[in-house]
């Protein structure tokens, strides 16, 4: 494999405890080995051997470089739009009102279900190229908006084509147990062994490499989660949840229990939670977009996080209901500006913990070994990642060592 130089550039390498913030260096210089990062560091300290046997060399013109930027909890398949219950939001319906009368995610399981593959994959590849735009080289995608065997195993090929079809890193999450679906009304123990059964063949067909749940007052109980993360348990699968979003319903302590690679949303957070999520090593992932889309004013407890040395990731939480977003360089600023996040946290929250949230140890930092997916941005410092919103400063990513 042939060996590629990128010089005269500075480097955020996002490595935890180094000695800059950011893990920032001034004058960088990376080697590049195929798909896999060779060597990274001050342009001075680079092996002359090292840099004869570059067959490549670029010049990024003093840029920013970045690791690629991680999209870790995303929605990206469905059918529809619900700009009506937008409109409904802002005449006073809140939320679960919308729900409890047959809108929200049932409305959009409507909307799935009637829509074919083809467009599916259609509306799914405008928003990722959006999402791509602006730096990400990795995107989860959720399922959740089926509800029954077929549909949910169509948006999950779905998604698995997305990876093949485009230069980004797609991982995949079962979200079988979003909300219960109206063949279901007043069954939703029984809908539970179905979302079991599910997992079981979805999981056969190499179709999930992961499993939610929404444990909430109009999602499912504790219990009930339990069943799930048993049934994904006893297939060796990792799971997170949508945790203490609009209520404290011990979510997160339930999760942290199964290990969970992280708990999201967690507005509603207790000390309890959080000291369960720091003793199970669960990233929490907070999602500003959802938090600003439907109005919230109780903001997730960000100083109790920190606390329990819990680490944080960002997301866009992408999907029609509560949060149609597809710019996460804006839910940089958003976490900053609405749970005041530094600015260091906030990037740290679109790579090295993001890449935690999905239990993936090969990426978000730039360091030897690590794979080759770089982000690389017309800034003079990382800060204005998360400063400046509307702006489109990424000039070029590499994605597994090739540019895209």
């Amino acid at each position: 494999m042939s060996l590629s130089l990128w010089t005269h550039c500075q480097a955020a390498t996002m490595q935890a405890q180094a000695a800059r913030p950011y893990g920032l260096i001034a004058d960088a210089a990376l080697v590049l080995d195929g798909p896999v990062l060779r060597w990274v560091g001050p342009r001075s300290e680079l092996p002359p051997d090292l840099a004869r046997a570059c067959i490549t060399q670029h010049d990024a013109g003093g840029a920013l470089i970045t690791p690629g930027l991680i999209d870790c909890h995303t929605h990206l398949v469905y059918g529809g739009d619900r700009a009506a219950e937008f409109e409904q939001r802002l005449q006073g319906t809140s939320y679960e009102e919308i729900a409890r009368q047959g809108g929200g995610i049932a409305s959009t399981v409507r909307a799935t279900r009637q829509a074919s593959a083809e467009q599916l994959t259609a509306s799914a590849s405008t928003r990722l190229r959006a999402l791509m735009a602006e730096g990400v080289t990795t995107v989860e995608i959720k399922s959740g908006y089926g509800l029954a065997l077929e549909p949910e195993r169509t948006c999950l090929e779905v998604a698995r084509a997305l990876g093949h079809t485009h230069p980004v890193s797609v991982h995949t999450t079962f979200l079988g147990a979003h909300a219960l679906p109206p063949e279901f009304a007043g069954r939703s123990d029984d809908y539970i062994d179905t979302v079991v059964a599910m997992l079981a063949d979805l999981y056969a067909q190499g179709l999930v490499d992961a499993v939610d749940a929404f444990c909430e007052r109009i999602g499912f109980s504790p219990a009930q989660t339990a069943r799930v993360f048993t049934a994904a348990r006893a297939l060796g699968l990792p799971v997170k949840l949508h945790a203490e979003q609009l209520s404290d319903s011990g979510g997160a302590q339930l999760a942290a229990g199964f290990g969970a690679l992280s708990c999201d949303h967690l507005e509603w957070l207790s000390a309890e939670g959080a000291a369960a999520m720091a003793a199970a090593g669960s990233v929490a992932v907070l999602l500003p977009g959802a938090f600003y889309f439907l109005r919230e004013t109780r903001v997730p407890p960000i100083d109790l996080l920190r606390q329990h040395g819990v680490a944080m990731a960002v997301s866009t939480d992408c999907n029609p209901g509560s949060s149609p977003c597809t710019s996460l360089l804006l839910m940089l600023n958003m976490a900053c500006t609405l749970f005041r996040l530094t600015p260091e946290e906030a990037l740290a929250g679109v790579t090295r913990h993001a890449a935690q949230a999905l239990g993936l140890h090969d990426r978000s930092v730039l360091a030897a070994g690590m794979r080759a997916d770089l982000a690389v941005w017309d800034v003079q410092h990382p800060a204005e990642l998360a400063y400046a919103f509307g702006a489109r400063p990424l000039r070029q990513v590499v994605f597994a060592g090739v540019l895209r």
